[in-house]
């Protein structure tokens, strides 16, 4: 029985491990569809979303099952609870992956990012990769350190999103509005998704400490992330 007890606390975390992986592959794509104008690619990851919401939907329901059936304590209690969280806010992740998708598609056959802007949404695109990659890395090993480094990562995103935001506000932006409220809310979309991946990382130290928070700074918690395109 304890064993098949284990068995399900490990098959949470390869499920949240796998949710890194498509929120990744998600972002990564939408970044891709974003910069080329690629309508197929947007519409790609807008379908492959359900993939990440199916998942969190049997995270969830795992974790009650062991909530009522199992009654964990301590770090076990902990990581049935927080992979709750963890699996929404990666879910998160995906539906801004797809927010930046949407973008895209609704700007086709133009795209939506004037010149000057593609090197900084390519850039915000890796960082995006980065980050998420390193969370999976993090829930698989229960790496605190490495938990901790995310924030790092997130600061060169809060870089990224204030050059645009002073591209846009500079008084010499000559794309019009609707160009400007593409590009405030794309920039919105890779910073939340940033601070998505910290929260998750912030969960794992929690889980393996008993403690919240990091070093590096405060909660990411429970900021809203705007409405969907």
């Amino acid at each position: 029985m304890r064993k098949a007890y284990h068995e399900e606390l490990d098959r949470i975390a390869e499920s949240l491990v796998d949710m890194t992986h498509l929120a990744a592959s998600a972002m990564t794509r939408a970044t891709t569809a974003l910069l080329d104008a690629d309508v197929n690619l947007a519409d790609s990851v807008i379908t492959a979303d359900a993939e990440i919401d199916a998942l969190r939907e049997e995270i969830d329901l795992l974790s009650f099952d062991l909530l009522a059936l199992q009654q964990p304590v301590a770090t076990d209690l902990r990581v049935v609870v927080t992979s709750m969280r963890m699996s929404s806010d990666i879910e998160r992740m995906g539906d801004l992956a797809r927010h930046v998708a949407k973008v895209a598609r609704l700007r086709y056959p133009e795209s939506a990012v004037p010149a000057e802007l593609r090197s900084t949404f390519r850039d915000m695109g890796q960082v995006a990769e980065r980050i998420v990659e390193k969370v999976g890395s993090v829930i698989a090993g229960r790496d605190v350190d490495g938990a901790r480094q995310i924030e790092r990562d997130d600061d060169a995103m809060d870089d990224l999103h204030r050059e645009l935001f002073e591209h846009v506000t500079s008084g010499q932006w000559p794309h019009g509005t609707e160009t400007a409220v593409d590009i405030t809310l794309l920039g919105r979309y890779y910073e939340r998704f940033a601070d998505h991946a910290v929260s998750v990382a912030e969960r794992v130290v929690w889980i393996v400490t008993g403690e919240w928070g990091m070093e590096a700074g405060g909660s990411h918690e429970d900021v809203e992330d705007g409405s969907p395109v």
